[in-house]
């Protein structure tokens, strides 16, 4: 008896990494997410009961970041487990540029080794060249846009022109005129993992909702019609994806696959206060900035780990984590051993398993577009950022120093009182700089 009791505390410490079945993973982008757009986080007269669910039945993040505040980087920041500048990312990824370096090696890759059947479904963003399209860096399996952003019934990329359709199936182009692009992401993701569910899976679900041109679905309009114009349309499309993650989660369900798969969530950084958004409609509280800013509104976003049988439901981690720790956090729970080469991200396990460990990260660095900030435990330095939080953009210029437990609003610069932890966070920021060289 005595030897059962030791047995059983033994094998109730052990940690989450697995060992025997690999689980599969789905990895969930949101494209343009206000940081406290879901109902669970507080947004006001936002309905978004799939995505409080999952947060429900797993852990959420309250100081969880994007590694860009805008799309490209956000992403390669996200798939390689490096800051954007390290994964050759710097900036969005236009129509003739080369995209993300081949010799960056993706999560995709890494699970691919480790026996696992991947697929990208959504929008890539990376690169639309030969050796940069997802069939190219680890996905066995691809289908939706290459580039920024696309109308979801004729799946145009419209900018400035050309206009340019933009829907692929392995790198093939394919033609769904009139067929609304999120319902077939649903159902190609669901395909393959059935079609895949022998095996374990890696599915990187790349939802480009609410990213405009905002497109929700008509009951969704009706529902938030006394709404500001800005808010209502970008409402009804964030109720629209959310609908959509619960059908992808009902998929999983009824393939028996629940309690065999770890589902994670975040947002590619803030909503958008751009023109073709009606200049706002996403909903930051306290935080200031949105998308291209790295004020907290711009890179403070919704995250979430769901894997029911294995993490408990209902918990809140307030520890600092960021989108690079997604990838040997990932290989950790699914017991791959970790690459040879060094990463930024780091193994989120811990945090997971104990709500009082300490944060892995000591600094992290940011840089966009002549922008650049550091954190450090609760300060936090900004040079030259940006304020998108209105159409009127404003760069606040210099070096200003925040306490973001004290200020999360970043209202209060305090750079005058602690000179001492200017200069320390400044030589941080030059110290990174030189590891990029």
């Amino acid at each position: 008896m005595k030897y059962l009791v030791v047995l059983f505390a033994v094998l109730m410490l052990q940690p989450l990494m697995a060992r025997d079945k690999k689980p599969n993973v789905i990895l969930i982008l949101t494209d343009d997410q206000g940081s406290l757009d879901m109902g669970i986080y507080g947004s006001p007269n936002l309905v978004t009961p799939n995505m409080d669910k999952l947060a429900k039945s797993g852990i959420r993040w309250n100081q969880f970041y994007a590694a860009s505040p805008v799309c490209s980087p956000s992403r390669a920041g996200l798939l390689t487990g490096l800051t954007p500048q390290a994964a050759g990312v710097p900036g969005n990824v236009g129509l003739t540029a080369e995209g993300m370096p081949s010799n960056r090696v993706t999560i995709a890759e890494q699970m691919k080794g480790a026996g696992y059947k991947t697929a990208l479904i959504g929008k890539w963003h990376l690169g639309h060249h030969d050796d940069t399209i997802p069939n190219a860096q680890g996905f066995d399996h691809q289908f939706g846009h290459l580039v920024g952003c696309i109308d979801n019934y004729s799946h145009f990329f419209y900018w400035n022109g050309p206009n340019k359709h933009d829907l692929f199936r392995n790198n093939q182009e394919v033609h769904y005129p009139g067929r609304y692009f999120p319902d077939m992401m649903v159902e190609e993701t669901v395909n393959f993992m059935q079609e895949n569910k022998e095996d374990p899976f890696f599915v990187y679900f790349a939802i480009n909702l609410p990213h405009y041109p905002y497109q929700g679905d008509p009951e969704w309009l009706e529902f938030y019609k006394d709404l500001p114009k800005e808010r209502r349309y970008y409402n009804a499309f964030m109720s629209t994806m959310d609908s959509r993650i619960g059908q992808l989660l009902d998929g999983v369900d009824k393939l028996g696959l629940k309690e065999d798969t770890i589902v994670i969530f975040q947002s590619d950084h803030g909503h958008s206060t751009e023109e073709r958004a009606f200049f706002g409609g996403g909903y930051s509280g306290p935080y200031r900035g949105a998308k291209f800013s790295l004020l907290e509104g711009g890179i403070r976003v919704p995250a979430i780990i769901s894997w029911p049988g294995k993490i408990a439901g209902n918990q809140v981690r307030d520890q600092f984590a960021v989108a690079c720790d997604w990838y040997p956090t990932i290989l950790d729970l699914c017991g791959i051993p970790q690459p040879k080469h060094k990463l930024d991200g780091k193994s989120l396990v811990e945090v997971i398993e104990n709500k009082d460990a300490k944060t892995s990260h000591k600094v992290f660095n940011w840089e966009r577009g002549g922008q650049w900030s550091v954190r450090e435990g609760d300060w936090k330095l900004n040079h030259n950022v940006m304020d998108t939080t209105t159409k009127k953009r404003v760069t606040e210029k210099g070096l200003k120093l925040f306490n973001i437990s004290q200020d999360p609003s970043e209202k209060n610069d305090i750079a005058k009182k602690h000179p001492d932890v200017v200069a320390r966070l400044k030589a941080h920021h030059e110290a990174w700089l030189k590891t990029l060289k």
